[in-house]
């Protein structure tokens, strides 16, 4: 237990430092992006256990669960699509888990349905707003 409890203090403080890193191009591009992040802001998916979720806030900081692995970190707008940059992970292996969510790299919104993408372009997975 404690083990993870460290990895998870890891992870925010690794997430923390890599959103201070980028806040300066954030605050500049805010005004163009914010009423676009406000289309992603919000919870995504469903929270059972080994099911995935996500809770990306209006400032594009995000924190969710591959359902198994926690995710960290901080995404932007571009083009109607959220991407969500470098973001922190834990590394638990966990059976009978999909794990897609952690490949994710980018994310539209279609009404209540956040279709999440990889680095391929390949859509992964959905999620449905809470």
């Amino acid at each position: 237990m404690r083990s993870k409890l460290a990895m998870l203090i890891v992870v925010c403080a690794a997430a923390l430092m890599l959103g201070a890193c980028g806040s300066d191009s954030q605050e500049s591009s805010e005004g163009s992006s914010s009423t676009s992040l406000k289309t992603f802001a919000g919870a995504w998916g469903e929270e059972a256990s080994g099911q995935p979720s996500l809770t990306i806030a209006e400032d594009g900081s995000f924190n969710g669960t591959d359902g198994c692995n926690s995710l960290v970190g901080h995404g932007t707008v571009d083009q109607k699509k959220f991407d969500f940059g470098n973001f922190a992970t834990t590394l638990m292996a966990c059976q009978d888990v999909d794990t897609w969510l952690s490949g994710a790299n980018t994310a539209t919104v279609d009404g209540d349905t956040l279709t999440v993408f990889n680095h391929a372009g390949d859509k992964i997975g959905t999620l449905e707003k809470r």
